[in-house]
């Protein structure tokens, strides 16, 4: 299975799933897409023999639905099945989202329904949580709200801040997201085959 993987910034997660995907594995990286040609994480994947493409979200502005056609146009290209969203910090239009239902995965720094969106590390601490941790979730129109897949938990130490919480769940993340990839596309395969 063909694997997209879209991001915006340094690309740790990506970097988790491309390197769980080679080897006996059901799907493999053939395309990252990032929304800015500032992201770190281009050159990073390319180290690792991945094509990689940028769609500048800036040069669309604000006709969001030519930046989508053009990110779908590289999906198509490319033959992917699968998109993988990896600290891609746009919010993508319900036309693209219905075009891969049950298509689009990412992961985010909260136990969801928790905390969607920004600054999740600040507000657990903030609320006075114990635990938190990571999500694994289907990406649907509603920001943060698709079937949860997985989560992964750490607890909130004692004088605790944004910064060593958002590393210690980082770890996480990157433990997660490959298995349930893997997983998922395990579970899409065998619903093709019957």
């Amino acid at each position: 299975m063909n694997v997209a993987i879209l991001i915006s910034g340094s690309g740790s997660n990506m970097l988790s799933l491309i390197d769980d995907m080679t080897g006996p594995h059901p799907g493999r990286v053939r395309l990252v897409l990032s929304n800015t040609p500032k992201a770190a994480g281009i050159s990073k994947a390319v180290a690792r023999g991945i094509t990689a493409k940028v769609v500048d979200y800036q040069t669309y502005k604000p006709n969001i639905s030519a930046f989508e056609q053009a990110l779908q146009n590289q999906l198509e290209a490319h033959k992917i099945d699968l998109i993988c969203l990896a600290g891609f910090m746009h919010i993508l239009g319900s036309n693209f989202i219905a075009s891969w239902k049950g298509r689009i995965l990412n992961i985010h720094p909260s136990l969801l329904p928790k905390y969607k969106g920004l600054d999740t590390h600040q507000r657990a601490i903030d609320a006075g949580d114990y635990i938190a941790g990571c999500t694994v979730h289907e990406v649907v129109t509603e920001l943060d709200s698709g079937r949860i897949l997985a989560q992964g938990y750490v607890n909130i130490l004692p004088d605790e801040d944004a910064l060593s919480l958002a590393a210690r769940v980082l770890v996480q993340e990157h433990l997660l997201y490959p298995k349930v990839v893997r997983e998922f596309i395990d579970n899409l395969l065998n619903k093709i085959s019957q």
